[in-house]
């Protein structure tokens, strides 16, 4: 493994990196750890300019997953793009932090906070650090609202499983969708989270970048 502390200057990226918006101007982009609504409960470190930002093909491969919903009226929503080495070191802090579950019934509610590290749920390092692994679900694009996928991005259970079977057959007709499309345009999925997807001809597959995007 490689790590990479590269400062960008301000308004510029490293190498290889673009805003998201740049390349897909019409992208819905809801990036919830610049927000209150994420499972610590407050906007996180690294995400001081709220910027999306992806390696360049991953955003181009984005760019063609949109290209072909939009006939069918439906586009993509970015959750979470790249993320900086430095937050994936706080989520490990705040995961041994036993008293702070501020929301711990709205994202982690079967599980205690160690658990989280234990299965999976928060790792590190994060392939999300090497800037092609992209979080996001899809939208209508009449009104911008999301498709019904069983569970909120960063729900962690089995019921954000790809192959969990107690929700309804329209909740799993959502989740194929988003799973046969993000894989016929190079992404690989994981099984513990519907939304979460990696290039898999990533650019740097042993590097990971701890530079703020503005």
């Amino acid at each position: 493994m490689q790590s990479s502390t590269l400062s960008a200057a301000l308004g510029e990226l490293p190498s290889g990196f673009v805003r998201l918006t740049d390349v897909i101007p019409d992208l819905q982009v809801d990036l919830k750890y610049a927000s209150d609504d994420n499972f610590v409960g407050k906007p996180l470190i690294g995400y001081e300019h709220a910027t999306a930002v992806l390696t360049g093909d991953a955003a181009r491969a984005l760019r063609d997953v949109q290209a072909q919903l939009k006939p069918l009226g439906l586009g993509i929503k970015v959750f979470d793009a790249y993320r900086p080495q430095r937050t994936v070191d706080f989520f490990l802090q705040w995961a041994a932090d036993d008293h702070d579950i501020t929301c711990k019934e709205a994202f982690y509610p079967a599980l205690d906070k160690p658990r989280l590290l234990v299965e999976g749920y928060l790792n590190s390092p994060s392939g999300h650090s090497r800037g092609s692994t992209v979080d996001l679900t899809l939208i209508r694009l009449s009104d911008n609202s999301e498709l019904d996928m069983g569970t909120p991005f960063d729900f962690f259970g089995p019921q954000s499983w790809t192959d969990y079977s107690a929700i309804s057959s329209s909740q799993k007709a959502n989740r194929a969708m988003l799973q046969k499309i993000m894989l016929a345009h190079g992404f690989i999925g994981v099984h513990e989270e519907w939304w979460h997807f990696t290039l898999k001809a990533e650019p740097f597959p042993d590097t990971y970048f701890d530079f703020i995007a503005s």
